[in-house]
């Protein structure tokens, strides 16, 4: 995930250089030119066809609908494998684009090359928080410059440094990539210091950020083989710590893999050299030797901090120092955040202790107020007593004057009382005379109500039967209307099929005559098979007589001389006698077909009894046409 994250920044910054409206969308040439470059750099297997699917001229297909962003997802960082290809590589080419619209530095001496700028775009991208468009956030800046010119050598100006991060547009929205390069090319920061001890200084911070390495530089190695010392050029990585010849670093010596199990430990001088330290693996010792305590001392701590990452299972020094700053910076922000509700709190405090005070002057003067009117009210209270008083004392006089009255009329009224007690006996009773004739008028009452109920109720029943009476004469209405057009209609079915009984009979009546007519002719064909029969015994009897040899001088009359006319006996396959049969036939059947059932059934019979009377005199003509046609 962390390669991937790298990765999308370098491309979000080729791909924003290829929007040149700035309207968040790219023609489909320059995302397939983009792609092809990205398959190249990456180290990935071309697929053309899948490329030029993908990006047809139209509107159609995934990248028009969902965009860019699933496109490069799927088919480019799904298939990255770390460790395959150059990740520099990437970001030179990611940087080729952007730069071409964006880095466009105002020519003075103090203007970065091209290989520096895309050193710092590097670190910046590095350092620059996950979330788009990318900016840096001001301590990160000032980490980044201040690493910068600790490599220089130099101290880091930071007037021009606070002037830049107090301005609105950064404290707002941050540190974009452009302003920071143009904030270093300004010359603030370079001020007196020459071009390649910054070009220096710039590789030797992307070296040790970017590029993973936690310490690098020469140390005397002593070899296994040989026991000699040999100056070696050393880089250190979390997971590693590899010894070249040189530190143009293109002859590698070795490599030391660095995990939990390796430790480091410092030797005391031995075979003339000092400052000795080992780093101890599973299988192996190796022995080394610093220019100075410093270095050893520095040579040590790195390679601990590589074993420390080792175990923590992180990949990059740097990394990791980043994630602190941002956890620090989160607990600042809610420091920060807490102690402005605090303050907020202790003014709502503030407020709240002032309206009360307020409050308590109000009630004060209330208090004052309300003491003045009691003090009044107690005068008032005590001259309406000194009233009642006297107006007592008056009542009280008058009072006994009242009771020597009322003793004289309390005798009076007792004799009144005697007289309203006799009267109160006597009224008693009349109101008991009244209650009794009263409860028997109620009662009246209530045999009358009941009587009106049982008659309202009869005439509801009465109603109610009048109602279904009614009912039931409709329905019977109903039901005498429908049996009247039943009857017409049976009545109608009746002259229906007494006219059709009447048409079949006379059907009936020409079906006899044509078969009359037919027993006529077929008694007429009987007579002329009988008169061809007995031609026919005669043609057979001359026959025979003209089958006897005929002697010398005999002489009989020939057939052909005879003066008998030959006669014509027609035969069963006379072709007219067929044709008069056939039509017989269909005659029959149509007329079959025109009669009732009841007159077909009779006419079948008959059929069966005319055809069981015809077959004998047929099978004699047959034998008789036959004896003629064997003769």
């Amino acid at each position: 995930m962390e390669l991937r994250a790298e990765l999308l920044k370098s491309i979000w910054y080729a791909f924003t250089s290829l929007d040149v409206e700035k309207s968040g969308k790219v023609s489909k040439s320059q995302l397939k030119v983009l792609s092809h470059n990205l398959y190249t750099v990456l180290n990935i297997p071309h697929d053309p066809v899948a490329l030029e699917s993908h990006f047809r001229d139209d509107d159609d297909g995934p990248v028009s609908n969902q965009g860019y962003m699933p496109y490069l997802n799927k088919f480019i960082l799904d298939k990255v494998v770390e460790g395959t290809f150059d990740k520099e590589k990437v970001d030179e080419l990611c940087w080729t684009l952007c730069a071409k619209k964006n880095y466009r530095p105002k020519a003075s001496a103090s203007v970065l090359p091209n290989n520096d700028a895309l050193r710092l775009w590097c670190l910046f991208n590095f350092l620059s928080e996950e979330r788009y468009p990318l900016v840096l956030v001001p301590e990160e800046l000032e980490y980044l410059l201040k690493k910068i010119c600790f490599a220089m050598t130099v101290e880091l100006n930071c007037v021009d440094v606070e002037d830049f991060i107090s301005q609105e547009a950064v404290q707002q929205s941050g540190i974009t990539v452009w302003a920071f390069l143009e904030l270093v090319n300004s010359g603030k920061l370079t001020r007196g210091v020459e071009r390649e001890a910054v070009t220096m200084a710039i590789e030797e911070v992307y070296q040790e950020i970017v590029g993973n390495i936690i310490k690098e530089g020469y140390l005397w190695k002593k070899g296994h083989l040989r026991r000699n010392w040999n100056e070696r050029w050393f880089t250190l990585r979390p997971s590693t710590l590899i010894y070249y010849v040189s530190e143009d670093r293109r002859e590698c010596k070795g490599c030391i893999d660095l995990d939990q199990n390796c430790c480091v430990e410092v030797l005391p001088e031995k075979e003339g050299k000092r400052c000795v330290f080992c780093v101890k693996t599973l299988t192996k010792t190796y022995e080394m030797s610093a220019s100075d305590t410093k270095q050893r001392q520095e040579w040590t701590n790195a390679i601990q901090t590589a074993i420390r990452l080792c175990v923590e299972s992180k990949s990059s020094l740097h990394k990791d120092l980043k994630q602190r700053r941002r956890q620090q910076r989160e607990e600042r922000e809610k420091r920060r955040a807490a102690k402005e509700e605090e303050l907020q709190r202790l003014h709502l405090l503030q407020g709240e202790r002032e309206s009360k005070l307020v409050e308590l002057e109000i009630l004060q003067e209330a208090q004052r107020q309300s003491q003045i009117a009691l003090q009044q009210e107690e005068q008032k209270r005590r001259q309406q007593h000194e009233e009642l008083q006297r107006a007592l004392q008056e009542q009280l006089r008058e009072a006994e004057q009242a009771r020597s009255s009322m003793q004289v009329e309390m005798a009076q009224k007792e004799a009144e009382a005697e007289r309203q007690k006799r009267r109160i006996q006597e009224l008693e009773e009349t109101q008991q005379s009244l209650e009794d004739a009263l409860h028997q008028q109620i009662r009246a009452r209530q045999d009358e109500e009941a009587y009106r109920l049982a008659q309202a109720r009869l005439l509801a029943e009465e109603e109610e039967k009048m109602k279904a009476l009614l009912g039931l004469q409709e329905e019977q209405e109903q039901y005498i209307l429908n049996t009247q057009r039943e009857k017409q209609e049976l009545r109608q079915e009746m002259e229906s099929k007494s006219q059709a009984l009447e048409e079949a009979q006379r059907q009936l009546e020409k079906v006899r005559a044509s078969r009359h007519r037919v027993d006529q002719d077929i008694a007429a064909a009987q007579r002329k098979l009988r008169q061809a029969s007995t031609s026919v015994k005669h043609w057979n009897v001359q026959m025979t007589r003209l089958m006897h040899p005929i002697g010398p001088g005999e002489k009989r009359p020939s057939i052909g001389s005879s003066g008998i006319p030959p006669v014509h006996v027609p035969s069963v396959r006379d072709p007219g006698l067929c044709l008069y049969y056939q039509r017989s036939e269909r005659e029959k059947e149509s007329e079959k077909e025109k009669e009732p059932e009841g007159n077909k059934e009779a006419k079948e019979s008959e059929e069966r009894v005319v055809g069981a009377s015809e077959r004998p005199q047929r099978r004699l003509s047959h034998a008789s046409n036959g004896d003629m046609d064997c003769d």
